[in-house]
């Protein structure tokens, strides 16, 4: 660890049951989100300490992974032989699993973690980890057709408009894999459903396919 271990240490509640983190303070100030959360408790006589009611202790972990080591379970690798990025699974296969990639909301549906860390790390300031959550999910394979558009909703409930690369990667995928959604049923429940702007860029996009 680069960090200096003698720096305060803060502790963070995660979530609507207040799981409790700790980290060291120059460690989790290379997001400016955080940086400003202690900067605020600069005159506070009792150690520092930052709530985060919405966050999902899973997504806040592989956060706080990040901010120690530069990448977060799984890691990302390069095979020089194939020259292409593959995920490295715990036992050092490859990360194929459904239950590896996925957590679920509060709702109860399942959604691409990378795809939760991506919007986090929005929130926290921290572009280089939304870079590496995009490469990351990327990646996956095997997904669901629901765990796709579930997903995609998320991300668009969970980024600005002006967000380029998130929204982007599911627009395409849904579109270069839409025989696909088709078969399943999945996408003529979800637009029926309504009430997000991920259907009306669908079918923009799909007009120039």
């Amino acid at each position: 660890l680069n960090s200096n271990l003698n720096a305060a240490i803060v502790t963070i509640a995660v979530g609507p049951e207040q799981r409790l983190f700790a980290a060291h303070e120059d460690v989790l100030s290379k997001s400016e989100f955080f940086a400003e959360a202690c900067r605020a408790q600069f005159f506070s006589s009792a150690g520092k300490r930052i709530e985060l009611p919405r966050e999902t202790p899973e997504v806040f972990s592989a956060i706080l992974e990040y901010l120690y080591k530069g990448d977060y379970t799984p890691k990302i690798n390069f095979d020089k032989k194939r020259n292409s990025w593959y995920l490295e699974h715990v036992d050092g296969g490859t990360a194929t699993g459904l239950n590896e990639s996925t957590i679920f909301t509060p709702s109860g549906v399942a959604v691409l973690k990378d795809t939760v860390i991506y919007c986090s790390a929005h929130r926290y300031n921290l572009p280089e980890l939304q870079r590496l959550a995009l490469k990351k999910q990327g990646l996956q394979s095997g997904v669901q057709c629901s765990t796709i558009l579930s997903s995609a909703r998320f991300a668009y409930a969970n980024t600005s408009a002006t967000d380029s690369k998130l929204r982007a990667h599911y627009l395409a995928l849904i579109i270069r894999s839409r025989s696909t959604f088709k078969r399943s049923g999945t996408m003529q429940m979800e637009m029926e459903a309504g009430g997000s702007p991920l259907f009306f860029d669908l079918f923009v996009a799909s007009k120039s396919h």
